[in-house]
C-alpha cells in the first residue's frame, strides 16, 4: 500500500510531461507538413550535374608518361 504513494505522483509527473513534450512539439511545427517530406523525393531532379570537358580527365596519348609516378 505504500508503494501507491509513491507510484501514483510519479505515474501523474510522467503523463504531465508526455502531455507537456506533445503540446511543445506542436506549438513548434513539428507535425506542421508530414507528407512534403515523403513527396519531395519524387520531385527532384534525376539528373547529375554536367562537367564541363575541362574537368574531365583526358586518357593519356601514345609516347605520353604519366605524371604521377613515383
Amino acid at each position: 500500500m505504500a508503494a501507491l504513494y509513491i507510484l501514483i505522483p510519479v505515474a501523474v509527473v510522467l503523463v504531465a510531461v508526455a502531455i507537456w513534450i506533445f503540446f511543445w512539439a506542436v506549438d513548434s511545427g513539428q507535425y506542421d507538413d508530414l507528407d512534403g517530406p515523403a513527396h519531395s523525393i519524387l520531385f527532384d531532379d534525376d539528373e547529375a550535374p554536367q562537367t564541363s570537358s575541362e574537368q574531365q580527365p583526358r586518357p593519356p596519348q601514345a609516347g605520353e608518361e604519366k605524371a604521377d609516378r613515383d
